[in-house]
């Protein structure tokens, strides 16, 4: 039984980059491109009507930028996965891209033939890092690359107060949803797979600053 080629769309508001990457794609029998758009306004509203499996996505664009798409999709379809596709190679960048979500970062002056391996890479549960981007973190700790986000801590002293997601989104005026992916975060960041795990860890390096914590 022959599977079902892999759905993407490209985002990029270069035309000349976005088309380039789609010829190269569309020359694999296993790979479909639905779509190349411009910025991420667009990806953002005809996400659900494309439905695709891999978003390739730069990160410096007009409106909404990379990161922000990335965050927006993923608090609504977190299944999708995110290939950043930039021209940045600084850790911040690269951090930043992870951080929200992204499972893999790939430079532009990649060959050709790396953006298909990201491709399948992703698809098959992994984080795709192109050689480039591999080089830029390797200065850096791993816990340095996995800090909480402020938003995160937030929420994260929210969990070891007790409050359910509901209540969390309510104090923070965001949905359910996103709670959930950001608690998803700090859990994989951490290493930390339940809430007690959450709230001791809380404890222990003074997130709740002499507050109460209470397991859910």
């Amino acid at each position: 039984m022959t599977s079902s080629p892999t759905r993407i769309v490209i985002v990029d508001d270069h035309p000349m980059v976005a088309e380039g990457i789609q010829s190269i794609l569309e020359s694999y029998d296993d790979i479909e491109v639905l779509a190349t758009l411009s910025n991420g306004q667009e990806i953002i509203d005809c996400v659900e009507a494309l439905n695709p499996d891999v978003i390739l996505l730069d990160l410096n664009m007009p409106g909404i930028g990379g990161l922000s798409t990335t965050e927006i999709i993923l608090e609504n379809r977190p299944e999708t996965r995110i290939l950043i596709l930039s021209m940045h190679d600084s850790p911040e960048y690269i951090f930043s891209a992870l951080n929200h979500g992204a499972v893999g970062y790939v430079l532009k002056d990649v060959p050709t033939d790396e953006i298909k391996r990201a491709i399948d890479a992703i698809m098959a549960g992994q984080r795709y890092l192109c050689t480039g981007a591999q080089g830029s973190l390797k200065p850096y700790d791993r816990s340095e690359r996995e800090q909480l986000t402020n938003r995160e801590q937030t929420i994260l002293l929210q969990i070891a107060q007790g409050k359910s997601n509901k209540e969390v989104a309510q104090t923070l005026d965001i949905s359910v949803r996103t709670v959930e992916t950001h608690r998803k975060n700090i859990k994989r960041k951490l290493g930390i797979s339940s809430t007690a795990g959450l709230t001791r860890y809380a404890m222990e390096h003074g997130v709740l600053q002499g507050g109460t914590a209470h397991r859910l």
